[in-house]
C-alpha cells in the first residue's frame, strides 16, 4: 500500500501543476480541429429540419475560470449539463437568447422579414423544447467531434436558465470556453461550451498532436458536404454570337428600329460565357423547333478568346 502512494505520488503532483499553470492553446491544435468539426456537426443535425440556410461557425477559444464564462450569460441563457462517462466529469453547452429566439423564427417558418425578438423575458415552454431539441444534438456533435481522441459518449443531464445552478465544478476552477456562431435569416445568436481544465489534462497528449496533410484520413462526409455545396453554386451562361465596338456617339444615336448589321454567318462559332469567362466554342442549331448549342471544344483561357 505505501508502495502504491508512493507511485502515485509523482502523477497527483504532475496533474496538480497542470491544473494551477492552466492550458496554452496554442499547444493543442487537435482541440481546435475537433471544435471545427463541432461546429460542421452541429449544423448538418440542423439542416434536414429547417428550410432556411443555416450557418454554424466557431468564433474563439479561450482559456479562464468557470465563474467567469458563466457570469457573462447570467438570465440571458439556457444551459446543458451533459455528462461525459468516459472522462468521469460534466462539460457544459449554452445557447444564448438570440440564438434560441432565432432558432425558434427558423423552425417555424419565419423569412426574416420581421424585426427579430429583443425581449428579455423569462423562455417560454416552446422556446425551452426547442433549446432542449438543440443541445441533445449537439450532444451527439460532442461525440462524433472528439471521436479523433477519445471514446466517450455526452449525456445530456439537465437544462438550467440560471447560471448559478449550472454547476459543474468550482467557479475558481481553470476551463476552456469555446464560442460558436449561429447564422439564420440574417439574425443569429451564440453558442457557448464550457469544458473544465481537469477534463482535457489527460487528453494533452492526444490533443498536441499535429495532423499533417499526408497523415490525415479524408473526412468523406466533409468532402460530400462540399462537393454538393459547390456544385449548387449557380452560374449564368450566355451565347454571344457576336461582339461590336461602338463610339459613346454611335451609341447614343440608335433609334427604336433601326436594323444593325451582323458580320456573323449560320457556321460562325458562339462563344459561350459563364460569369463574363469565356468557356466554350459552339454551333447553333434548331431541334423541335427550337434553337440550340452545340459545344464544339474548350477554350483557351491562355489565349485570346475572340473569334
Amino acid at each position: 500500500m505505501e508502495n502504491a502512494a508512493i507511485r502515485r505520488a509523482p502523477d497527483d503532483i504532475r496533474a496538480r501543476i497542470q491544473e494551477a499553470a492552466g492550458l496554452s492553446l496554442d499547444r493543442l491544435p487537435m482541440l481546435q480541429l475537433i471544435l471545427d468539426r463541432l461546429a460542421t456537426g452541429c449544423g448538418d443535425a440542423l439542416k434536414h429540419r429547417v428550410a432556411s440556410t443555416i450557418i454554424y461557425s466557431l468564433n474563439g477559444v479561450e482559456t479562464g475560470r468557470f465563474g467567469e464564462f458563466l457570469d457573462a450569460y447570467d438570465a440571458n441563457a439556457v444551459a446543458g449539463i451533459f455528462h461525459a462517462p468516459g472522462w468521469d466529469g460534466h462539460v457544459l453547452v449554452g445557447l444564448d437568447r438570440d440564438f434560441i429566439y432565432t432558432m425558434v423564427e427558423v423552425l417555424f417558418g419565419s423569412d426574416g422579414s420581421e424585426p427579430p425578438v429583443e425581449d428579455e423575458r423569462a423562455f417560454s415552454a416552446v422556446e425551452l423544447r426547442v433549446a432542449q431539441m438543440v443541445l441533445e444534438q449537439v450532444g451527439r456533435a460532442l461525440e462524433a467531434a472528439f471521436g479523433l481522441v477519445s471514446q466517450t459518449a455526452f449525456r445530456l443531464e439537465r437544462t438550467e436558465t440560471r447560471m448559478e445552478f449550472a454547476v459543474i465544478g468550482r467557479r475558481s476552477n481553470h476551463a476552456v470556453q469555446a464560442k460558436f456562431l449561429f447564422q439564420a435569416l440574417n439574425r443569429g445568436g451564440e453558442m457557448f461550451l464550457v469544458i473544465p481544465q481537469a477534463l482535457l489534462n489527460p487528453l494533452r497528449p492526444s490533443l498536441a498532436k499535429v495532423l499533417t496533410g499526408e497523415s490525415t484520413a479524408r473526412d468523406p462526409r466533409w468532402s460530400q458536404q462540399i462537393a454538393a455545396e459547390v456544385q449548387k453554386t449557380e452560374v449564368t451562361l450566355r451565347a454571344v454570337l457576336e461582339e461590336r465596338h461602338l463610339t459613346l456617339g454611335e451609341i447614343a444615336g440608335l433609334k427604336v428600329g433601326q436594323v444593325i448589321g451582323l458580320d456573323a454567318t449560320p457556321t460562325t462559332r458562339i462563344k459561350l460565357e459563364g460569369n463574363d469567362r469565356p468557356l466554350f466554342w459552339a454551333h447553333a442549331g434548331q431541334a423541335q423547333g427550337a434553337y440550340v448549342l452545340r459545344i464544339d471544344e474548350v477554350i483557351n483561357q491562355d489565349k485570346d478568346a475572340t473569334a
